[in-house]
């Protein structure tokens, strides 16, 4: 069988996904960066190698925060960032996809599709009451698991408003109302509505938001999320089956069609790298007033990759590696 490797690379979950020439996902994994991206990448490559057999790997693409690290370590075909990834996977799902609503660990996106091109986007990295991990930290608070957190929102009989703008506020609001009296599921269903009003007010403000509307990244597992999103809206909004790893999809997609397009052998460095010994490190540079901080990429002592500088003079590793 012939296979097409995403990589994506976030700064809370590693993403590796091969699909076939169908663009049918035959394997997916999704693993805890926990602050290691080399190590999550080199666990998630062995980890491929057991599973997929003989199957041959045509084209590898890398996105996310991590994307040329991911790129350098797996000599990738293409190295993409998550907007375009994250566009090309949602139009595969669902073809006419007019508006992408994605919510990782960290960050949240709007992406606006018209005819199969994005025309506008928005990424909101800063404000971390819309994120998985403001969600997971309740859900802790409360002593729900995670994944229940959603059902839990849906039996809410009269949600309450829960202040969304800031995560300080919001936590404090959520036990202000428990103090109150208020039942778990309608703190959790306010908490929900907050979610989305602030995602929308801030990541969404001024965005055309039109349907069909696909709804991806981690949060997206969240029914209560996906339901006040519906509700505020006034459409339904689709979740599609891989939603947690849209962006290793898109990287995969684009790698297709980058090796197809260039007619060029793929240049991936094989499942045998997830043994090879790497080390990041950086350096100031002091050339000039910028002193950018240029990140080095060592392979088994050698220095394979740099990159950080304003100017383009540390760019490469073959420039000044030698």
């Amino acid at each position: 069988m012939r296979g097409y490797l995403g990589i994506d690379v976030g700064s809370v979950s590693t993403n590796l996904v091969v699909v076939d020439e169908e663009f049918q996902v035959i394997e997916s994994l999704y693993l805890r960066t926990q602050g290691k991206p080399i190590e999550a990448i080199q666990k998630g490559l062995r980890e491929l190698a057991k599973r997929l057999g003989d199957t041959e790997i045509m084209g590898v693409g890398t996105t996310g925060s991590g994307r040329q690290l991911a790129g350098v370590m797996v000599d990738a075909d293409v190295v993409k960032n998550e907007i375009t990834a994250h566009a090309v996977a949602a139009s595969i799902a669902v073809p006419d996809v007019k508006t992408v609503l994605e919510i990782g660990g960290q960050d949240s996106k709007i992406i606006i599709l018209r005819e199969g091109v994005v025309v506008d986007f928005a990424m909101n990295t800063v404000c971390a009451a819309g994120t998985g991990s403001f969600l997971d930290q309740q859900a802790a608070r409360l002593d729900v698991p995670i994944e229940d957190f959603g059902e839990l929102a849906l039996e809410a009989t009269n949600p309450v408003r829960i202040a969304g703008r800031c995560t300080v506020f919001a936590e404090s609001d959520m036990i202000h109302k428990q103090q109150m009296g208020h039942q778990v599921p309608d703190i959790v269903a306010g908490l929900c509505e907050a979610m989305v009003r602030n995602y929308l007010n801030n990541v969404g403000k001024g965005k055309e938001i039109l349907a069909p509307v696909v709804f991806q990244g981690g949060v997206a597992a969240n029914v209560g999320i996906k339901a006040a999103f519906s509700q505020a809206l006034g459409v339904d909004v689709i979740v599609p089956p891989y939603f947690g790893v849209m962006g290793s999809i898109g990287a995969a997609v684009l790698a297709k069609e980058e090796v197809e397009h260039t007619g060029k052998k793929t240049s991936f460095a094989g499942f045998e790298i997830s043994d090879a010994t790497y080390e990041a490190t950086s350096f100031e540079c002091e050339d000039c007033p910028n002193r950018c901080e240029i990140v080095n990429i060592i392979k088994d002592g050698t220095v394979v990759a740099r990159w950080g500088s304003r100017c383009g003079k540390h760019s490469t590793a073959q420039s000044h590696a030698s």
